[in-house]
């Protein structure tokens, strides 16, 4: 246990991340149990290594482990956490959840017994942590860490620091929040750049090749993480990254699975529960019309890449303008909006607002007749009337 407490000091002591991201809101993190989920690279561990900080130096004793370490090829997480307990640990924080068998048992344990000792997990986002057991669900609050805004890159970056907006704020005040901010910054010009490398917090770190690391957390993924996933044949991960780079090279994809199925050499059924898998490991998006209520063996309505910098690693040459001006909405939208898609135009956000996306020379016909409809447009520095700059949506959170 000393060397779990060295290595959990030593990864303590040399977090250097700038910022603590609070895009998770009042995360009450002196609850017994809290889940932080997400998608690889999204700044989870960075998160849980800020705020044990935070607590040892307040006074506590604090300890941080990720179930893939050796330790517990032949120890027990329930064990650790009562030795620590006993030397009057408080906060334990456990990364890499689903690596461990039988964690959720475990941890359910740990809550149950040790009401002292404040447990945060994490683990990768392909398992539903908490729904792994009913009871362990009960018991741990749920937080969703996305990506990077475009208003916190900016902000991280050293550029600009912005406030976030409500989409109402937007909606109402785009033209002077857009001159304001354009009249400081060259704002297409950071936009451009956060599409292609602004989503994963990672982009701070100088020394790091960007789309390398993306790549490879993309082949974990499809290698690795999918594996925990109950009937899923890890022979099938190359067919899965065909998969994900024929939607990223498609046009806002309404899917053929026909056409899908003969392109991958998957049968109809396996390429949409394929889909599923992608969806639950944050690589894709899945988005229906209100009214359509799809079991696993239904398609989808329209299939989008989970963010924009995908299509970069993914989809250099071929990437589709219309496909990355929709996912890059849609991944500002969704963290605090119900988003479904509309009939008549791309977005119905929260069953009230209508939004188009489109650019430059994209007209007003498609939400003329609509009183609650916007026109999103890309390459566009400040708007007029229901004519909005698309990138005044990385301002939401």
């Amino acid at each position: 246990m000393e060397a779990l407490i060295e290595k959990s000091n030593l990864l303590i002591r040399s977090v250097s991340f700038p910022h603590q991201r609070d895009v998770l809101g009042n995360v009450n993190w002196n609850w017994r149990m809290n889940s932080i989920v997400g998608a690889r690279g999204t700044g989870k561990t960075t998160l849980l290594l800020q705020q044990l900080a935070e607590k040892q130096r307040q006074g506590y004793e604090v300890l941080y482990v990720r179930l893939d370490d050796l330790y517990f090829a032949d120890h027990r997480l329930v064990d650790l956490a009562e030795s620590f307990r006993r030397q009057g640990g408080a906060y334990l924080y456990v990364d890499e959840t689903h690596k461990y068998e039988g964690w959720s048992k475990e941890l359910k344990s740990i809550y149950d017994t040790m009401p002292e000792l404040k447990v945060v997990f994490s683990g990768s986002s392909v398992i539903e942590l908490t729904k792994q057991d009913a009871d362990l669900s009960r018991r741990a609050l749920v937080y969703t860490m996305p990506g990077l805004s475009f208003r916190e890159y900016l902000l991280l970056g050293g550029i600009i620091n912005l406030a976030p907006l409500t989409l109402q704020e937007i909606l109402s005040q785009h033209v002077e929040i857009a001159a304001d901010i354009s009249g400081a910054i060259p704002v297409l010009k950071h936009f451009s750049n956060y599409l292609t490398q602004g989503y994963y917090p990672f982009f701070l770190e100088k020394d790091r090749d960007y789309g390398l690391t993306l790549e490879q957390i993309i082949r974990t993924v499809m290698e690795t993480d999918l594996r925990v996933i109950e009937g899923f044949d890890p022979a099938q991960s190359q067919r899965m990254l065909t998969l994900l780079k024929i939607i990223a090279s498609s046009a806002p994809f309404k899917p053929n699975i026909s056409k899908i199925s003969e392109r991958t050499g998957l049968h109809r059924q396996t390429v949409l529960q394929y889909l599923r898998y992608l969806e639950q490991a944050r690589m894709i998006r899945l988005i229906n019309l209100p009214d359509r209520h799809i079991s696993r063996l239904q398609k989808p309505d329209k299939i989008l890449l989970e963010n924009p910098n995908l299509f970069y690693v993914l989809s250099q040459e071929y990437a589709n303008t219309g496909s990355l001006r929709e996912t890059f909405a849609l991944s500002q939208l969704v963290v605090k909006h119900k988003v479904t898609l509309h009939r008549e135009v791309d977005f119905w956000i929260d069953n009230d607002v209508l939004i188009e996306i489109g650019g430059k020379n994209k007209g007003t016909k498609q939400i003329r007749h609509h009183q609650e409809a916007f026109l999103f447009v890309d390459d566009l520095l400040v708007g007029h009337q229901r004519r909005v700059p698309l990138w005044v949506l990385g301002l939401l959170y």
